[in-house]
């Protein structure tokens, strides 16, 4: 599953590294950044549905 983060959506709120933190971290701005992109399938997609900001997506290409 190849994941991305919409920086500008992101609020840093910290959700996604909770319910995943060998996937996600926080980069230098203190928005999330993915740190393994093969991380645990039903982890990120539970990250991807607690984003409130919904800037976590699957890239389909």
């Amino acid at each position: 599953m190849k994941i991305k983060i919409n920086k500008e959506k992101c609020i840093g709120c910290g959700s996604c590294v909770s319910i995943a933190p060998e996937t996600f971290d926080f980069d230098d701005d203190g928005k999330a950044e993915i740190i393994n992109n093969e991380g645990e399938d039903a982890l990120i997609k539970e990250a991807i549905e607690y984003c409130p900001t919904a800037a976590i997506e699957i890239d389909k290409k």
